[in-house]
């Protein structure tokens, strides 16, 4: 049986998105400006608007948590991906690839710490079906399988390439964790080198006559 919703109430549907765009925008704004600590009164303060409003879009504090996750997932994975794809287009090999990806990453969480921070040291969050829900997983998973793609394209000789993958992503997810909360006068560009090397080192015995 097909069910057609009215029209009263579809209509609204590209507003409600819209309204929860910009909402999602002013949080990432308001954690700009006070910290990965903000609060949802801070949030509701730029929004000009009540907490209740904004529950009103997202249920609770956890729903919005997600929705900046999700928006945040977005602008990195696309950042990797530009950068990969405009390296290989450039007609650069794999090594090439490997470097811009880690240097978008780090980049990327560099420029806007304390909003990477806020996804970062989540609250425990609750799936549909009562499992703990992770978005940053999710960005992880993205993240992971598309550099899989590129090994399996380049390094045909490769025999896992997912595996490579996600290893990859999981070592620089690690050391840029740890390099954000421990500084040490290490920069963006020494530990992209040094995290480019290490990766290479694994990589490179995958690749056909060491092709760099």
């Amino acid at each position: 049986m097909s069910v057609t919703r009215d029209r009263r109430d579809s209509r609204w549907d590209a507003h409600r998105e819209q309204r929860r765009a910009e909402l999602v925008a002013t949080t990432v704004e308001a954690i700009r400006t006070h910290g990965a600590g903000v609060g949802m009164e801070e949030v509701a303060a730029a929004a000009g608007t009540s907490k209740t409003a904004v529950y009103r879009h997202f249920r609770d504090r956890t729903g919005l948590y997600v929705a900046v996750c999700d928006a945040v997932a977005q602008v990195l994975v696309n950042q990797i991906r530009r950068a990969t794809d405009r390296t290989l287009a450039d007609g650069a090999g794999p090594h090439a690839a490997v470097a811009a990806g880690i240097a978008a990453y780090l980049g990327t969480i560099e420029a806007d710490r304390e909003v990477y921070r806020f996804v970062v040291h989540r609250p425990l969050l609750v799936g549909d079906a009562g499992d703990p829900a992770d978005p940053i997983a999710d960005l992880v998973t993205v993240i992971g399988d598309h550099v899989a793609t590129v090994i399996s394209t380049y390094l045909p000789a490769a025999a896992a390439p997912r595996i490579w993958g996600h290893a990859v992503v999981g070592m620089v997810r690690g050391a840029a964790d740890d390099w954000l909360a421990r500084p040490d006068g290490t920069t963006r560009a020494e530990l992209a080198a040094h995290l480019t090397d290490l990766a290479w080192t694994g990589l490179a015995g995958l690749a056909t006559g060491g092709t760099r």
